[in-house]
């Protein structure tokens, strides 16, 4: 993370009443997904959501008023690569998935204003196990709770 003084938006739909944190539904339409090859797309074109100008303003408030704003983004999996079976009794969680490189493309502007964001697809990379220790993005299926 880099320094939160010099953020200046933070476009996303906010904390609801419940404590639901930085969701927001999406239209059935909006995904694709077969979780045999690893393949998943997720669309989504000119969504509401507010700039709250900064990580702290949309947690704990007090900052400036957010500003109506929308976002577009199209996540993409490409899939076919390795499988990985987990099991974990532990935490009640098993699945099945098939990673692959993902990329995603951005864009968002505030309500009233001409400049539009938009992310760098040459910037993009998949970070892996030696990055990170999450692995690679994968596609799948999985149960837990009640149907593990």
């Amino acid at each position: 993370m880099g320094d939160p003084t010099q953020q200046y938006h933070d476009w996303e739909p906010g904390i609801a009443s419940s404590g639901l944190a930085w969701t927001m539904p999406v239209s059935a339409s909006s995904l694709s997904v077969d979780p045999g090859t690893g393949e998943a797309r997720l669309a989504v074109s000119n969504a509401a959501v507010p700039d709250f100008h900064d990580g702290f303003s949309a947690i704990f408030g007090g900052g400036p008023d957010p500003i109506p704003g929308h976002v577009s983004f199209d996540v993409r999996w490409a899939g076919h690569g390795d499988v990985q079976r987990i099991h974990d009794d532990t935490f009640g969680f098993e699945g099945r998935f098939v990673a692959g490189p993902a990329t995603i493309s951005f864009t968002a502007s505030n309500d009233g204003d001409n400049v539009i964001y938009t992310s760098d697809p040459d910037g993009q990379f998949n970070p892996g196990p030696e990055e990170n220790g999450a692995g690679s993005p994968a596609v799948g299926h999985e149960r837990n709770g009640i149907f593990f």
